[in-house]
């Protein structure tokens, strides 16, 4: 996908999940996300500096936290779902973001934080939600 110039509607991002990158598959019926980023900032004061405090970014990681509706049949969509009762090791998989202009940010071994199965009042489309979280530096293959 070549890069496109100007603004674009947020449906545009796409996800993909699935045990390794050559089994990703979308997830269907995720209806919104926000990204947070989790920055680890050193600081020091020298004497030359006059109290001016110099930083350095020493570490980074990523949240995606995405929701939606619990779709059954659905490939990616089950494949989240499946995480929810795990734990350790098998609560991890691969996760790729895919910007509008097709840049893709490839999470492997990103933690499945499931928030919230199923469960919503009687008449509501029952939810799937969910935190990705970096698990290491991920793979970024800009758009050409």
């Amino acid at each position: 996908m070549a890069k496109k110039p100007g603004v674009y509607p947020v449906y545009e991002n796409q996800f993909q999940v699935g045990a390794e990158s050559s089994s990703l598959s979308d997830i269907a019926d995720m209806e919104s996300f926000s990204v947070s980023f989790d920055n680890g900032v050193e600081e020091w004061t020298p004497m030359n500096t006059e109290g001016w405090i110099r930083r350095l970014m020493t570490a980074k990681g990523m949240t995606i936290s995405v929701s939606g509706k619990i779709n059954v049949g659905d490939t990616g969509n089950d494949y989240v779902a499946s995480k929810s009762f795990k734990n350790g090791r098998d609560a991890e998989g691969t996760f790729q973001w895919t910007f509008p202009d097709g840049t893709k940010v490839l999470i492997e071994g990103a933690v499945f934080n499931i928030t919230a199965l199923g469960a919503a009042d009687s008449t509501n489309v029952a939810p799937l939600e969910f935190d990705v979280m970096s698990n290491g530096k991920p793979t970024i293959t800009p758009a050409i």
